[in-house]
């Protein structure tokens, strides 16, 4: 029996085979060029991934001649090219970048700041009007007289002010390093440093070249209604040393002596040492009245407000004011001139380059019916 195939049909299959390799080998170098890309777009992203350093691709002239020119090396003659941003006194304003940062490092780490009404300002003389009750009002009917209603009574707000000022340290090495991410570096060094200090000067500040702080003012245990404006209303804690046998009601009272209005968003302010004190008290049916966050970074609460730790709050003492609960936001006013200035100095500390920034920033209460204060006393 004739078992041959005819040639046009072995012709035809060895053709199906070469195209079958053509096409894996054209799927083989696909995968390559695949995998060659997938690489590149890695590389790309890792990149990216990484903190931009000083002189960065990318980063805005002004920013790489602050960085580069100034700071590393020194070269005025090229900052003064990008910016002119020279002070009378010496110094140069910091780049937006670099004082971006240090205002959400400050945020962070600055108690006070972090709570209350933080204006910026162009100048060293900011005032602001602050109305003591609005315009007296009356019902009438349709078609009747319209009496005249009495004049608002304002009352002018004048945050003292002082330069602060903080003076980091850096070594030639650190700074011919071109991997050392300067800016990083300045402005978590000059955060630290401002936030120290003003976290102080908003307490306690005595408003001589610096803030006032919210204890600085005048205070009454008189009522909001007869209280003078400016004057802190505080309640006592009943014993002239501690806290007394029923500190729960203490704090109740306090709590409820600022008004429902101010009350959304109020706070409780104290220092650690107090804190671990309060937080053994609890309430008749035995319950603790410090609270834990139920999630991960949310704050602790008392009474169900949240609990700010400031370090600068006195602890518990006779006449001391260890605990303030209020409405920062309405309550107390920060205002700050945006622009920070850094002068470098090589010469006052070889063979380290000091940077001095200074930045004029003031505070004081502006609405005192907003804070009220538990006072140490009988």
């Amino acid at each position: 029996m004739d078992n041959e195939v005819p040639a046009e049909a072995l012709d035809a299959s060895f053709d199906i085979v070469s195209r079958q390799d053509a096409a894996e080998q054209a799927l083989g170098a696909l995968r390559g060029d695949v995998d060659e890309v997938k690489s590149r777009l890695e590389k790309v992203s890792r990149a990216a991934a990484r903190p931009a350093l000083g002189g960065a691709t990318g980063a805005s002239p002004e920013l790489k001649g602050f960085v580069d020119g100034y700071l590393r090396f020194g070269r005025e003659s090229e900052l003064k090219s990008i910016t002119a941003g020279v002070l009378a006194d010496g110094g140069y304003a910091v780049p937006r970048e670099i004082d971006a940062m240090i205002a959400a490092q400050l945020k962070s780490i600055s108690p006070i700041r972090a709570i209350a009404q933080v204006v910026q300002i162009g100048t060293a003389g900011y005032r602001k009007l602050v109305s003591s009750g609005g315009s007296a009002s009356g019902w009438v009917s349709e078609t009747g007289a319209r009496p005249e209603t009495a004049t608002t009574k304002f009352n002018e707000i004048a945050p003292p002010m002082g330069e602060l000022y903080a003076n980091p340290a850096a070594s030639q090495a650190m700074l011919d390093d071109a991997a050392f991410d300067l800016e990083s570096w300045l402005a978590n060094e000059i955060a630290v440093e401002f936030a120290r200090a003003e976290g102080s000067a908003f307490v306690n500040g005595t408003g001589t070249n610096q803030p006032k702080g919210f204890l600085g003012a005048a205070t009454s245990n008189a009522a909001d209604t007869t209280r003078p404006f400016g004057t802190l209303q505080f309640t006592a804690t009943g014993n002239a040393s501690a806290f007394d046998t029923t500190p729960e009601l203490k704090l109740i009272d306090m709590v409820h002596s600022l008004k429902a209005a101010h009350r959304q968003g109020a706070v409780f302010v104290m220092n650690s040492k107090t804190l671990s004190t309060i937080r053994k008290f609890k309430a008749a049916d035995g319950s603790f009245l410090w609270q834990p966050g139920i999630t991960d970074g949310a704050p602790t609460r008392l009474l169900g407000y949240p609990v700010i730790e400031a370090e600068d709050m006195p602890d518990v003492a006779a006449n001391a004011f260890p605990v303030a609960f209020g409405n920062f936001k309405n309550g107390y006013l920060i205002a700050e001139r945006r622009a920070t200035t850094i002068l470098r100095d090589p010469f006052t500390n070889k063979p380290f380059v000091n940077f001095y920034a200074t930045k004029r920033i003031g505070g004081q209460v502006l609405d005192s019916e907003a804070i009220k204060l538990l006072k140490v006393s009988v």
